[in-house]
């Protein structure tokens, strides 16, 4: 359940197996349906386990040993042809003793990037010879500026991979597909086995992957378009084949960190005001409804559903830019990017889930959301599913309504009650030019609202809504506001999760 544990070798990068193959093959040709024929062959036969076989000097490293590592940056894929992208590769060892298998496309035909030793600089001794292969790769790119190649993405354990936007940094994850998220039987890990990279134009702005998915319950074929920029992009086409019939699927899934903020401070004794990689979940339904769902770590496990029907995008978002909101001048988590999904096409009927675990280190990621389909995968079939990834400081469409800016919580003056303030801010109540002050509305599942105002605050802009609320002995509550004038929402919905303890 722990992202960066994956990212540090905790899941297998096994050898590819392309009919029949134990290794990469010579030159061979490749087109658009390669991989996704890749794909469809794999999932006709039983899932083999990945071997983890490395030669002991390098699979007792610690992780202070295998840091020493280090890709030399002049042998970086096609850096010598002094093209806008190149290629840097990870290598095996300690805890990434997995493999997976690289290829370079050119002129219609794949040619596997062969491990050697003098990729790389290793300054406690001499790297081993042999077919070792690597386990994984990172794409560089002129984003910040024109004269230097900064890593934009990097793909790296299971099916995870990361990028950042123009003048940020890593932060929060992408996944090829989750599977089994929350379950108590435990969760399953698909993995990347292969990838082919596509050499670039000369003058590119972009670069397109492609890669070969395997795991015991289904195999899949991707390929991502890949758009470094102000905001980077990532046009995601999946083609996935289920070996047995998936009811737990994870699509577009999403892996990110909080640990605190103002809303959730409770054993948190930190000096600093906040620490987290996203603030909330951001929802835009099939009917165009707006929802905001603040952040929590909580004491036990909880797993949120939003139905919809052909929704319209959801992400994780980090929505505090400034240095002022966290303190941390190493982490920096003001700069982490936000992630966007935009579905491409009818995703139909099904809910975007978020999974919220328990975490006492913020090098854990905690949080999951993705959007599972109401109807089951069913064994033996194709699904076809595309959408665009936002890599982005906010969701591509700004909305015409105010956004949740802030949220805290807190003990009310009657000890067994809840107080919750929210501060909505900008278009339309950053002026409000409304006759009237603009309506407020409050629901509660459980419990009791005992009070709620709203008025403006003329600190931040927009408006500030205080609710208190009476669980009446309820151990989770579920808290619904939003502001309106008439019948017409003025901000989007803030939804709060909120348990005892």
């Amino acid at each position: 359940m722990r992202r960066r544990d994956i990212l540090q070798g905790g899941a297998a990068l096994p050898l590819i197996l392309l009919a029949g193959q134990a290794k990469p093959s010579p030159a061979e040709p490749f087109d658009s349906a390669t991989v996704r024929n890749h794909a469809r062959r794999l999932a006709q036969a039983p899932f083999k386990p990945p071997s983890q076989d490395l030669p002991d000097g390098l699979a007792k490293l610690d992780y202070q040993e295998y840091r020493a590592i280090r890709f030399d940056p002049a042998r970086a894929l096609w850096r010598d042809l002094g093209l806008p992208f190149s290629a840097q590769f990870f290598h095996r060892g300690a805890l990434y003793k997995d493999r997976v298998d690289i290829f370079e496309v050119a002129d219609g035909r794949a040619t596997p990037v062969v491990y050697r030793p003098d990729l790389f600089t290793y300054d406690r001794g001499a790297l081993p010879t042999g077919d070792l292969g690597f386990a994984g790769f990172r794409l560089h790119f002129a984003i910040n500026r024109p004269d230097y190649q900064d890593e934009v993405c990097a793909f790296l354990g299971a099916s995870y991979f990361r990028a950042v936007a123009r003048g940020q940094g890593y932060g929060l994850s992408a996944r090829g597909l989750a599977l089994k998220t929350a379950d108590q039987a435990g969760e399953e890990f698909p993995l990347f086995r292969a990838f082919w990279l596509e050499r670039p134009d000369q003058n590119a702005k972009l670069v397109v992957v492609h890669a070969l998915l395997d795991s015991p319950s289904a195999a899949a074929a991707f390929r991502f378009t890949i758009r470094p920029g102000e905001a980077t992009i990532f046009d995601t086409e999946m083609a996935l084949y289920p070996r047995v019939d998936i009811t737990q699927a994870g699509i577009a899934p999403l892996t990110s960190m909080y640990m605190f903020d103002a809303n959730d401070r409770a054993g948190s004794d930190d000096w600093r005001p906040a620490v987290h990689d996203s603030l909330g979940l951001e929802l835009r339904t099939g009917r165009d409804g707006r929802i905001w769902r603040p952040l929590t770590n909580p004491r036990e496990l909880q797993v949120s559903a939003f139905s919809d029907h052909g929704p319209r995008g959801f992400g994780l978002m980090q929505r505090k830019r400034a240095l002022a909101d966290f303190e941390d001048l190493e982490s920096h988590y003001e700069k982490r990017p936000s992630l966007w999904v935009e579905p491409i096409g009818d995703w139909n009927a099904g809910a975007v889930h978020l999974v919220e675990i328990p975490s006492d280190r913020e090098v854990n990621d905690n949080i999951v959301a993705f959007w599972r389909p109401r109807e089951p995968l069913r064994a033996k079939g194709e699904y076809l599913i595309s959408n665009r990834l936002h890599w982005c400081w906010a969701a591509p469409d700004a909305p015409k309504i105010a956004l949740v800016a802030q949220t805290r919580s807190g003990e009310a003056w009657e000890r067994k009650h809840r107080q919750f303030v929210i501060d909505f801010a900008g278009p339309p109540l950053n002026p409000w030019t409304g006759t009237n002050p603009p309506g407020l509305e409050v629901t509660t599942d459980k419990g009791r609202v005992v009070n709620a105002t709203a008025q403006p605050n003329p600190e931040r802009g927009g408006w500030r809504v205080s609710i208190e609320i009476d669980p009446e002995d309820n151990k989770l509550v579920e808290v619904r506001a939003h502001l309106t004038d008439g019948e017409q929402p003025v901000t989007e919905k803030w939804v709060y999760r909120w348990t005892s303890g």
